[in-house]
C-alpha cells in the first residue's frame, strides 16, 4: 500500500522490548513519507498492512502521533495475532503497552490494544465486539489515570454481562510498560489475574449486604409529635420529607418546634435554609419554641430578659446553622453548604423553606425542580443525612388551603419529582376563614405519601395551638376546642 511508512524491527531497549517482542508483533523502527524518523505500529488485516499508528519523538513534552493508511477495518492491535477464541483475552490502552504484557507473558497469551487511546476505547472494542466475545473473559488494563479508569468502565458496558474484568495495577504504575521498565512486571500479571469482574455502580451481591440485612430495624429519629413517630417510625438519615401547606396554616411553627427539638432534646446540630425568612426572625422563634414564648409577636407578654436568656440558652449548644442569603440563595449555594455543614460540622438534619422560591424565575420550572430533587435524592444519600423541604402549592379547584381545602400530592408545586423522590409526603390543613372557633383552631396534620411501609399513608390526626407557648401539641379525639383563635 503506497504512503505507507517504511522500518525494521529492532530491540527498544528504552522500552524494555526485545526483538522478539518486535518481531511478534511487527513493530518498527523507521521513517514517515516525508522522511521523519518515527515508531510504526503496522495495523493488519486479511490482505496485509492496512493501516499504520507513527509515533514520533515528543514535541515540547506532548505526544506526536499520525495514521497512514486505514484503521478503521483494522480492528484491535494485535488481534490478527491470536486464534478467534480462547479462555482470555487483555486489553490495553496502547501498542506499547500491549507488546509489555505479551513479553512478561512470555509472547504466549492473546492481548491487543485499542487504536486510538482512552477516548475511542469503548467504540473500538464495540467494533471488535464479535471477536471478543468468543473469549471467555476479556480484562481490561487501560492507563491507571482518570481518562483510563472511565474508558475501562466504558468498554466493559459494551461486553456482555459477566465477561468483562477490570485489572488495576498498585500505585504509583501508570500503564504495563512502566510496571516493565521497573521491573515490576509480576505486578502486571497479578493485575491481570486479579481483575475484578466488572458490574455497572449500584449492582451488589448479597454477601456484600448481608450485615446490613441482618442487622435488626431500628425506630428513627422522633418527630415532635408522637402521633407522626409511631405512624413513621420516627425519621431515619438517608430521606427526604416534603411539608405541604397554606399560607399561614402553621408550616413554620411545626418546623420550628421541631428543630428546637432536635437541638435541644435530642442535642444534634441543625442545618436550617429558610429563603423567605431573615436569619434573625427564624432564631428568635425557634427561642420561642425553646422558652414556651412568641418572641416574634410584639407586646405578647414576653420580657426582653427571657429573650436574652432563650437566645442565649440556644447559643451556648453551638448547634443551630442558619442561611443568611434571603431571597438569593440558589440550589447549588444550598447544596455546596449542605456539604460543608455535614463534613465540617457534624450537621445530618436540614432544613429547608421552600424549594419552589430555588426555581422561580427559571424558563422551565418543572425541569429544573426535577433537577433539583433529583440532586436531593443522590445528596441525602451520599451524606447520611436526613432533608425536611417545604413546598409551595398550586391552587386547588374549589376551597382554597386557606379555607381548610384539603392537600393533595398533586397540589405540591413540582409534585412529579417531590412524589417520586421524597420518603414521605405531610401536609397541614386548617380553615382560617372559619367562624366556629373550634374549626379555626383546629389543624389536620395528614400524611400524604409512606414510601417506607406505606401503612400511614392517608392517616391524620388533629393538632391545637397553644396561643400562650406558642406551641402546636396533639389533640385527643375528645379534647374540646381551644376558642382563643390563637395565632401561628
Amino acid at each position: 500500500m503506497s504512503g505507507l511508512a517504511v522500518g525494521q524491527c529492532v530491540a527498544l531497549p528504552s522500552r524494555g522490548l526485545t526483538l522478539e517482542t518486535c518481531l511478534k508483533f511487527g513493530y518498527q523502527v523507521g521513517v514517515d513519507g516525508s522522511g521523519r524518523a518515527c515508531q510504526i505500529a503496522n495495523y493488519r488485516g486479511a490482505s496485509g498492512v492496512v493501516g499504520q499508528k507513527l509515533r514520533f519523538k515528543p514535541e515540547n513534552g506532548k505526544k506526536a502521533f499520525a495514521v497512514a493508511g486505514d484503521l478503521k477495518t483494522a480492528g484491535l492491535y494485535g488481534q490478527w495475532l491470536w486464534r478467534d477464541s480462547g479462555k482470555m483475552v487483555v486489553i490495553t490502552e496502547g501498542e506499547i503497552d500491549a507488546l509489555s504484557v505479551s513479553q512478561l507473558q512470555g509472547n504466549k497469551w492473546p492481548v491487543v490494544s485499542v487504536p486510538n487511546g482512552a477516548a475511542g476505547a469503548a467504540k473500538s472494542v464495540a467494533a471488535s465486539l464479535e471477536w471478543l466475545v468468543q473469549f471467555d473473559k476479556v480484562v481490561l488494563l487501560l492507563d491507571m489515570d482518570e481518562p483510563g479508569r472511565q474508558a475501562a468502565a466504558e468498554c466493559a458496558a459494551v461486553l456482555p454481562p459477566g465477561r468483562a474484568f477490570i485489572a488495576a495495577l498498585p500505585a504509583p504504575l501508570k500503564d504495563a510498560n512502566e510496571a516493565l521498565l521497573a521491573g515490576r512486571g509480576s505486578e502486571v500479571i497479578d493485575a491481570i489475574w486479579g481483575a475484578k469482574q466488572y458490574r455497572p455502580d449500584g449492582i451488589v451481591g448479597l454477601a456484600e449486604i448481608r450485615s446490613a440485612v441482618m442487622a435488626a430495624p431500628n425506630e428513627g429519629l422522633p418527630w415532635v409529635f408522637p402521633t407522626l413517630s409511631a405512624a413513621t417510625y420516627g425519621r431515619r438519615y438517608g430521606e427526604v420529607y416534603a411539608v405541604g401547606a397554606g399560607t399561614g396554616v402553621g408550616k413554620t411553627d411545626f418546623l420550628t418546634q421541631q428543630i428546637e427539638m432536635d437541638i435541644g432534646t435530642l442535642g444534634l446540630p441543625v442545618g436550617v435554609f429558610f429563603l423567605e425568612q431573615q436569619p434573625a426572625e427564624t432564631a428568635k422563634r425557634i427561642a420561642g419554641k425553646r422558652a414556651g414564648r412568641c418572641f416574634h409577636i410584639p407586646g405578647d407578654g414576653w420580657t426582653h430578659d427571657e429573650l436574652v436568656d432563650a437566645y442565649d440558652s440556644l447559643e451556648s449548644t453551638g448547634k443551630l446553622f442558619l442561611n443568611d442569603h434571603f431571597g438569593m440563595a440558589s440550589w447549588d449555594s444550598i447544596r455546596d453548604s449542605i456539604r460543608y455543614l455535614r463534613h465540617a460540622e457534624g450537621v445530618r438534619i436540614f432544613y429547608l423553606d421552600h424549594l419552589t422560591a430555588l426555581a422561580s424565575g427559571m424558563d422551565d420550572e418543572r425541569i429544573e425542580l426535577e433537577r433539583i430533587m433529583g440532586e436531593i435524592g443522590s445528596l441525602v444519600k451520599e451524606l447520611d443525612c436526613i432533608l425536611i423541604l417545604v413546598s409551595h402549592l398550586a391552587t386547588p379547584e374549589g376551597k382554597s388551603h386557606e379555607e381548610g381545602g384539603r392537600v393533595m400530592i398533586r397540589h405540591f408545586k413540582g409534585s412529579r419529582a417531590i412524589g417520586f423522590w421524597c420518603h414521605y409526603m405531610f401536609a397541614l390543613e386548617r380553615n382560617q376563614q372559619a367562624e366556629d372557633p373550634a374549626e379555626k383552631s383546629t389543624t389536620t396534620f395528614r400524611i400524604l405519601k409512606d414510601r417506607y411501609t406505606g401503612r400511614s399513608t392517608g392517616l391524620t390526626f388533629a393538632l391545637g395551638y397553644d396561643s400562650a407557648t406558642g406551641r402546636l401539641y396533639e389533640k385527643a379525639p375528645d379534647e374540646p376546642a381551644d376558642t382563643t383563635g390563637g395565632m401561628f
